[in-house]
């Protein structure tokens, strides 16, 4: 809309205010019917009502063009979603959780709406969460020079979180075409504004960036919402910088079916809310106009009742998901290599390589081979510099500063910007280094549980492609925030592959592996064996590894060690000191795959061999091979002549001092005697 045209009461046509008022009318009705279906034990059991927000709901649904933009609404965006084109029956089967939801099949809580093939996303239940996903997509649509802008809407209790601010950071260093829209109704559930920040308006926060520009409007008002969003959005298509829409609201009823506003709210402050309903004074606008008399609107009220009775009767005959469908959509299905389905090869051709030569000369290959690839992190594109431990030296100046750059020291920015990029399109393949240690990872774990269940929660429709690369363990003398291997953690979240390579062909052959695969994995890297010879090997050109294939890396018959990471050189050495001494064959099984992991390889060998010794770098306590271990307990039992041994790291952070750091972490010592006491049992 330009600046010289502005909607008014007077001037927009009787058409426009029709159909903008029916669809007022039809959103209010399900909106207040929405408690019923939970009453009735049909559904609905989470329903954050709108009224209120009338005015600029109804703005962002029209504002936004389902050919070009991205939409991320949050949970109180019912009426954001019917402006923006979704039907009756598209919302209730959200509501009441149908397995012909649109949204997420009745995976995802009710009264997350989205549609995803308009790019209305689905987005979290965490509050604010998506704005870094807006971000992520403002991204690819300046750097692919796109039309179009990414609107994330969100209540203004949500800008409090630290990642808010990091997204609005952000996008405004970056100059990205995203509209951040606050529909500010003073309350955070029962906490007030004031409780919040100092300012009373949350997008006064934000004052003071450079490349932001912030506007403010009546969100109970439909013109001044329709004219606010539009010239919002003319803002960014002519200076191609961010823009915050803030919207003053009222919240007519309690934050959702499971608060009792009046709790905290006395008969006047309610009295007063009712008294500023949206709809009923855009109704009494447009009877005062002349455009409209009371027959014709109570007719529009009328068609949208039997629009919704009609859409609630399709809804209620949908069918439910099925239980066996959970397992549905977990991970998308990974590339399959043709040349190496084992991951194997005989070492006859190849470059000789240490571990960071074959990542960094693999993720060259896949940057040539694929141009839709990006890498961004902490520290990863300055000169000559590339990362804390340069793993990524020379791409930047190969492959520009639009593919290779930095990012602010902001891990959840880093991943959750990863997660919105690749939703741009399922051809842009995305590596970040999530933090400069893997102990750093930590502020960005909402945004990989985010990341984790995207696939599922969205029905199959939509999948981060990105991998996320951490320099993980210890044996360097790091200490606190150096040292950690986080894989324990990490392996609990469903969604996620997990690799852990030990020597340079596997780093190359997975990476190359994940690269072009679907869905997230998460690569974590023993930084001790970067430039370690000991893990040095021929890497094939075009090397691929699949996921969930072990590599049998010494062959045996008396006692299976399983590993992975920097434990597998040292369980290798032990097997060989062993079978020197007493003539004792140790099979050696590298793991390399966490998630998918390889149970055939491991139980066979342990039938094979009738002993087992679990080790890795983690923790003993709540470790990874725990689960191994019970895994083996529960398969093959019978198998077993002796006790599974488990070595680790003892049940404490990893000190810094060097002597500390070695009572700590597992050595071959350990190792050494775990076998010894399972051989001999």
């Amino acid at each position: 809309m330009s600046n010289k045209r502005r909607f008014t009461l007077e001037n927009t046509d009787k058409e426009t205010l029709k159909k903008w008022y029916s669809l007022m009318t039809m959103g209010r009705q399900i909106d207040d019917k929405a408690p019923n279906y939970l009453k009735q034990a049909l559904g609905w059991s989470y329903h954050a009502p709108y009224a209120g927000h009338d005015g600029i709901q109804l703005a962002i649904g029209q504002a936004f063009e389902r050919q070009h933009d991205f939409l991320f609404p949050y949970y109180r965006d019912m009426l954001t979603a019917i402006s923006a084109g979704l039907s009756a029956e598209e919302i209730i089967l959200n509501g009441i959780s149908k397995g012909t939801d649109i949204a997420s099949g009745g995976r995802h809580m009710s009264n997350h709406f989205a549609k995803p093939e308009w790019n209305i996303h689905n987005v979290s239940s965490a509050t604010g969460n998506h704005t870094l996903h807006a971000v992520g997509v403002g991204r690819a649509i300046k750097y692919y020079g796109a039309k179009g802008v990414a609107i994330s809407s969100q209540g203004e209790s949500s800008t409090s979180e630290g990642y808010v601010f990091e997204a609005i950071n952000g996008a405004s260093n970056e100059k990205l075409p995203v509209l951040f829209v606050f529909q500010d109704n003073q309350y955070g559930i029962s906490v007030p504004q004031k409780d919040q920040s100092a300012n009373r308006r949350a997008a006064e926060n934000y004052r003071g960036i450079r490349n932001l520009k912030i506007m403010y409007c009546d969100g109970k008002n439909v013109f001044d919402s329709m004219n606010t969003m539009f010239a919002a959005k003319e803002h960014i298509e002519k200076f191609g910088e961010p823009v915050i829409v803030h919207a003053n609201c009222v919240r007519i009823h309690s934050h959702s079916n499971s608060d009792r506003h009046e709790l905290y709210r006395d008969d006047n402050e309610r009295h007063c809310v009712r008294l500023s309903d949206p709809l009923t004074r855009f109704r009494i606008q447009l009877l005062h106009s002349g455009k409209f008399t009371e027959e014709e609107l109570n007719g529009l009220d009328e068609q949208a009742k039997k629009v919704i009775s009609d859409a609630h009767k399709k809804a209620i005959k949908a069918p439910d998901p099925t239980p066996e469908s959970i397992h549905n959509f977990v991970i998308p299905a990974p590339y399959v290599s043709a040349k190496y389905p084992d991951g194997l090869h005989d070492g006859s051709n190849g470059q000789k390589m240490k571990f960071i030569q074959a990542l960094n000369e693999t993720l060259k290959a896949e940057f040539r081979h694929n141009p839709d690839t990006f890498i961004w992190g902490q520290d990863v594109a300055n000169k000559d510099k590339g990362g804390i431990f340069n793993v990524t030296k020379g791409m930047q100046q190969e492959f520009g500063k639009k593919r290779v750059f930095n990012a602010p020291i902001a891990e959840d920015f880093i991943t959750g910007t990863a997660n919105g990029m690749s939703r741009f399109s399922k051809k842009i393949r995305i590596v970040i280094e999530g933090a400069e240690f893997a102990d750093y990872f930590w502020p960005a774990m909402e945004q990989l549980v985010e990341t984790s269940h995207d696939y599922w929660r969205s029905h199959g429709a939509f999948a981060p492609n990105v991998v996320i690369r951490l320099a993980s363990g210890g044996y360097i003398g790091g200490g606190l925030y150096h040292s950690q291997t986080i894989e324990g953690a990490l392996t609990t979240l469903p969604g996620l592959r997990i690799v852990y390579p030990s020597f340079a062909d596997d780093a190359a052959g997975l990476l190359r592996t994940a690269m072009r695969s679907e869905g997230p994995t998460v690569f974590l890297e023993p930084k001790a064996l970067y430039n370690d010879p000991i893990a040095e090997t021929i890497v094939p050109d075009d090397y691929e590894v699949p996921f969930g294939k072990a590599r049998i890396r010494r062959q045996g018959t008396d006692l299976t060690i399983i590993t992975y990471g920097n434990t597998t050189h040292m369980s290798l050495q032990v097997a060989e000191t062993i079978a020197g001494e007493t003539g004792k064959q140790i099979e050696v099984v590298d793991i390399r795959s966490l998630i998918p992991l390889d149970k055939e390889t491991i139980i066979n060998s342990v039938r094979k061999t009738s002993r087992a010794l679990v080790v890795h770098e983690d923790k003993v306590f709540a470790g990874f091979g725990g689960e191994i271990v019970g895994m083996i307990a529960d398969e093959a039992f019978s198998y077993l002549d002796a006790p599974v041994k488990r070595v680790g790291s003892t049940f404490t952070p990893v000190g810094f001092n060097r002597i500390l750091e070695k009572a700590i972490l597992p050595d071959t010592e350990r190792i050494y005697k775990a076998a010894v006491e399972a051989l001999s049992f």
